[in-house]
């Protein structure tokens, strides 16, 4: 389960998972997540021809190697038991929780999904959660959420409703989210999972959404959710390693090793002075190089 929670997830895209149209094919554009969606997408009435399109997609459809999460709806309806079952039976990767609020909503979920695993011959722990973050109370709350679950691989701000309990709106300047996007990569981090940014709704703002993902990648975040394939570059493009920052995360974890052996702890490479504090972060960044496809070196 740990190889699987900790996945590269820099695009997480929507897509409705009542449409075969949309859902048969959408590996093609490279996401690294698929969100195949039953809560806002589907009308209340279209619940049941949902759960059909998605437990015939999740069965016959090879998503080549993209991973299929799927948003059950909020736990307040009477929809998200049979959702689970749905979801877990078609095989899918993991289902995201609507809503969350608290440590309890993740557990109530984390024995629906044990449920449905033993009934449909799933391996017990093979079906991941992630926790969508959508009220003040969700913000206040992320770190025990986050540590809910084994199962849980991360959490996810979602925009729209969260700046509603706040009595505010989507500005398109990211001040209004600024709060929750630090507590929530905060809380993550302090719990070792994954956090994962809200949607850009507006598709025609280019230079907008560039300046958008590269301050939540700034901001520490491991990916973005996005609701059109164009959005998919953009995303892969600033959250992939750069050569020059290969080249120097090389340098540092070759030097670190080398001098540590020496019993030196101190030292500059290419003129920045070094110590052990900047392993992690050099092994972290040739490792998410290697993840996306752009290192083939020895480290």
């Amino acid at each position: 389960m740990r190889d699987a929670k900790k996945r590269l997830r820099r695009t997480m895209m929507f897509l409705n998972a009542q449409k075969p149209g949309l859902i048969k094919d959408p590996y093609i554009y490279g996401a690294d997540s698929l969100m195949l969606d039953l809560e806002d997408a589907v009308a209340e009435n279209q619940k049941d021809a949902a759960r059909f399109s998605l437990f015939h997609a999740l069965r016959t459809i090879g998503y080549h190697g993209a991973e299929r999460i799927v948003r059950i709806n909020g736990l307040d309806t009477p929809f998200w038991k049979e959702d689970i079952r749905c979801a877990v039976a078609g095989g899918c990767d993991g289902i995201r929780i609507p809503k969350t609020e608290t440590a309890q909503d993740v557990k109530i979920v984390e024995q629906q999904i044990l449920k449905a695993e033993n009934e449909f011959g799933r391996p017990e722990n093979s079906t991941l959660i992630m926790a969508a973050i959508e009220s003040a109370r969700g913000v206040v709350k992320a770190l025990e959420i986050c540590e809910a679950s084994k199962r849980l691989f991360g959490i996810a701000l979602s925009g729209g409703d969260y700046t509603k309990d706040l009595h505010t709106h989507i500005t398109g300047t990211g001040i209004e989210l600024m709060g929750a996007r630090q507590q929530l990569v905060i809380a993550a981090r302090a719990a070792g999972v994954q956090c994962f940014d809200t949607v850009y709704t507006d598709l025609e703002n280019e230079e907008g959404f560039r300046e958008d993902v590269n301050t939540i990648h700034l901001m520490g975040f491991d990916g973005k959710s996005i609701i059109n394939p164009r959005q998919i570059r953009i995303v892969h493009e600033i959250f992939t390693p750069k050569e020059k920052e290969i080249i120097f995360a090389e340098k540092v974890v070759r030097e670190i090793d080398s001098k540590k052996a020496q019993g030196i702890g101190v030292f500059t490479v290419d003129g920045k002075m070094i110590d052990i504090a900047f392993y992690d972060g050099a092994k972290r960044i040739i490792e998410l190089a290697k993840a996306s496809g752009v290192y083939e070196g020895e480290l």
